[in-house]
C-alpha cells in the first residue's frame, strides 16, 4: 500500500511536504504492474491523492494557466483566458443562475471560476475544497479582487457535503473538472442532490473517456493511466458511466453535450501541444511556449532548483515531471477523441408534486 501523508510535515501555507513527496507512489509507472489492488488503493485514499498531487502543482498551475485550472473550447483569434471565462459563462447562461441564488462550486480550486461566475450571474457562492494550500491562495485572490463579500470557502471533503452543509442547503451546484477525482460519480453526485433544494440545478463539466474508448486495447489503457498520474485521478472511467451516475442518484438530465464533440478548428488541447504558431493572440504566445520543449527545460531545470534551494516543499518537482505525462496523454487522447474534460450536464433535482 502506497504510504499516507505525515502530517507533522506540514507548512505554514497548508501545503504538506511528505504528501507531495508520497505523491507518484500511488502508481506504478510501468502500466504493466498495475492491477486492482494499485486502482483500490488510490480509490480508498482519493484524499491523499489529491492533496498531495495539487499541493505539488497548483504553483505549476498558476505558472502555466492561470487561476482557472480547465480546459475550453477556442474561436480563431480568441484570447486564451477569454476563453476560459466564456467557458465559465457559458455553464453559468446554460444552468439559468439568477442575481441571489446560493451557489455552491464543489472542487474550486483557487476560486477563478467562482469569481468569474459571480460576477456573470451576481450570485452568492461558497466555495469547497479539500486543499488548505488552494483554499488559502482562493480567498487572498477573491479578497484582492474586492469579492469576499459575494464569496466565501471552506475546506471539506465532497463525499460529505451533506454532513458539511445539511440537506436542501443550496439553489444552485456546479462543478468544473473538479468530480473526476471523487472515488464514486455516484457518491459525489448524490452528495450534490442532497444539498439541493428540491427543484434546484447542477451543472458539470466532467473529465471522461468517450465512447471511443478501449480499456481492452493497450494503448487505450496506456493513455488512461498517463491521464490518471499526471492529473491526480485515483481511476479514469467512461462517459456512459457519468451520465448513469447522474441518473441512478436522482436527477432529472435537462441537456447533456460533449462538447469536444463540436467541429472546432482549434481543438481544445492546443495550449498542450506547444506550437507557438497556434497562438492565437500575442499574448497566448508565452502560454503556449511552456509547453515546448524549451519551455519544458526551462520548468524543469527551474523547478529542480528552487525545490533544492527549499522554496518549494520536497516532491514538487516530481509532481511537475507528471505534468508533462499528462500533457503528452491529453493530446494524444483528444486527437484520436479517447478522451473529453468537457461533458457537459445541466441536470435537475425534481421538485414535489
Amino acid at each position: 500500500m502506497a504510504p499516507v501523508a505525515n502530517e507533522t510535515t506540514a507548512h505554514a501555507d497548508g501545503r504538506v511536504g511528505r504528501r507531495i513527496e508520497n505523491y507518484t507512489a500511488f502508481w506504478q509507472k510501468d502500466i504493466s504492474k498495475e492491477d486492482t489492488q494499485d486502482t483500490e488503493n488510490r480509490l480508498s485514499n482519493y484524499v491523499d491523492v489529491i492533496n498531495g498531487y495539487y499541493d505539488g502543482a497548483t504553483g505549476l498551475y498558476e505558472y502555466g494557466w492561470g487561476t482557472s485550472f480547465h480546459f475550453s473550447r477556442y474561436y480563431p483569434g480568441e484570447g486564451f483566458y477569454q476563453a476560459l471565462a466564456r467557458h465559465e459563462h457559458y455553464l453559468a447562461f446554460k444552468m439559468n443562475l439568477k442575481p441571489g441564488m446560493r451557489v455552491l462550486d464543489v472542487g474550486c480550486g483557487i476560486g477563478g471560476p467562482a469569481r468569474e461566475i459571480a460576477q456573470f450571474a451576481d450570485v452568492q457562492i461558497v466555495g469547497l475544497n479539500n486543499n488548505e494550500f488552494q483554499v488559502g491562495r482562493a480567498r487572498k485572490l477573491t479578497k484582492k479582487a474586492g469579492l469576499e463579500n459575494q464569496i466565501s470557502y471552506t475546506v471539506g471533503d465532497f463525499m460529505k457535503l451533506a454532513e458539511k452543509f445539511g440537506e436542501n442547503s443550496f439553489d444552485a451546484v456546479y462543478a468544473i473538472e473538479a468530480t473526476v477525482h471523487a472515488p464514486s460519480w455516484e457518491g459525489v453526485y448524490g452528495e450534490i442532490q442532497k444539498v439541493l433544494k428540491p427543484g434546484g440545478v447542477f451543472g458539470v463539466y466532467e473529465w471522461c473517456m468517450t465512447d471511443r474508448w478501449d480499456p481492452s486495447i493497450p494503448e487505450h489503457k496506456e493513455v488512461a493511466h498517463g491521464i490518471e498520474i499526471g492529473n491526480g485521478i485515483p481511476e479514469m472511467r467512461p462517459l456512459a458511466k457519468a451520465r448513469q451516475a447522474i441518473l441512478n442518484v436522482g436527477f432529472e438530465i435537462e441537456h447533456e453535450e460533449d462538447l469536444a464533440e463540436r467541429p472546432d478548428p482549434i481543438p481544445w488541447y492546443y495550449p498542450l501541444e506547444g506550437d507557438i504558431s497556434k497562438a492565437q493572440t500575442l499574448w497566448d504566445v508565452f502560454t503556449v511556449w511552456r509547453m515546448s520543449n524549451s519551455g519544458k527545460f526551462v520548468t524543469h531545470h527551474g523547478l529542480w532548483l528552487i525545490e533544492k534551494l527549499g522554496i518549494v516543499p520536497k516532491g514538487t518537482w516530481e509532481v511537475g515531471e507528471t505534468l508533462k505525462i499528462a500533457a503528452d496523454a491529453l493530446v494524444k487522447s483528444g486527437r484520436e477523441k479517447l478522451f473529453t474534460p468537457m461533458y457537459l450536464v445541466i441536470a435537475r433535482k425534481p421538485a414535489p408534486n
